[in-house]
């Protein structure tokens, strides 16, 4: 028999799972909607069922030993979800308990970032390292950090929150609350505002100029600039430099072997990497220069997050032998 764990990742509009073996073959995948109104105990109720459902036809070669959640807000150390941004869940959730009630095998959670950072070291870019940060740039900047080969969850379950440090104290102004935080600039959104500054006191001539800010797209902004456009690769000029100022205070702290970039912003490739990279240099402490790899996601693509919360139970696992 085939050992294989389940890997979740709960979304705002859909939750994705899959069955995953110890090398990250994922041997079935499947997606249904969060229905982010419904409360969680239905919620857990619709994906237990529906993972027992699919594993139908794996049974008879195939073996289920244990479930990783990843989910927005989620607390490793009490296994639960605490107001997570764009579901209705109020307050402290037992996410693990609601799971266990129905599949009764070792459930554990934590946040989606925290989950990319351990498929990463098990399946991906940072197989074979001790010491990595895994940064995601998509809607928001998440990011996961691992020393000595283990994961980094402070005393609250809540450490490693990167995209909530601060760029500028008088700057754009964050979901979190509070002004000038990285996820407003370095995420998908954030790159949009910085177009949208720089058409504002630039007079070049950009493609981008005939888009509204609410049509407008990181996607756009990058087949702008290979195209050659100049606001376009300005603004991944500034996102690149803001990123890679953080990511160099990042490395005095924990003197990782790599950065791992993935998320919708890292697609663009080069337009992203080469300027972050080269500001990370920069300013880096000396000590720290020209040792720290900025590398793309070694994850497969669209599976990304299953494989993560896999890897999280795997880890989870091996660490209880």
């Amino acid at each position: 028999m085939t050992e294989v764990v389940v890997g979740i990742d709960v979304g705002g509009t859909n939750t994705k799972f899959g069955f995953v073996d110890k090398v990250g073959h994922c041997y079935r995948e499947e997606s249904i909607l969060t229905n982010a109104q419904e409360p969680p105990e239905l919620f857990a109720s619709r994906v237990a069922e529906a993972i027992k459902g699919e594993f139908t036809s794996l049974r008879s070669t195939h073996s289920m030993i244990g479930i990783g959640i990843g989910a927005p807000n989620a607390n490793y150390y009490r296994g639960t979800v605490e107001s997570p941004p764009n579901l209705s869940w109020k307050g402290v959730v037992d996410v693990v308990g609601l799971f266990k009630k129905h599949i009764p095998l070792p459930v554990v959670i934590t946040n989606d970032a925290n989950a990319a950072a351990l498929g990463e070291g098990m399946f991906g870019a940072a197989r074979g390292m001790k010491d990595y940060i895994v940064i995601t740039l998509g809607t928001g900047v998440g990011s996961g950090l691992v020393a000595n080969g283990q994961l980094i969850y402070g005393s609250d379950g809540f450490a490693g929150e990167l995209g909530h440090t601060i760029v500028d104290v008088n700057g754009r102004w964050c979901g979190c609350g509070r002004r000038g935080c990285l996820e407003q600039y370095a995420s998908a959104g954030g790159i949009c505002r910085t177009v949208f500054e720089l058409l504002a006191v630039r007079r070049e001539d950009s493609e981008l100029r005939s888009i509204s800010f609410d049509e407008l797209t990181s996607i756009m902004i990058t087949e702008a600039a290979l195209r050659g456009d100049v606001i376009a690769r300005e603004a991944f000029e500034v996102t690149g430099r803001i990123l890679g100022l953080k990511l160099a205070e990042a490395v005095a702290h924990t003197s990782p072997e790599a950065i791992v970039l993935f998320g919708g912003l890292a697609h663009a490739g080069d337009l992203i990497f080469e300027p972050t990279h080269r500001y990370m240099e920069q300013y880096m402490l000396n000590i720290f220069r020209n040792k720290v790899k900025l590398v793309p996601s070694g994850l497969a693509e669209g599976n990304t997050a299953v494989l993560g919360a896999a890897a999280l139970i795997w880890h989870e696992l091996t660490r209880r032998g």
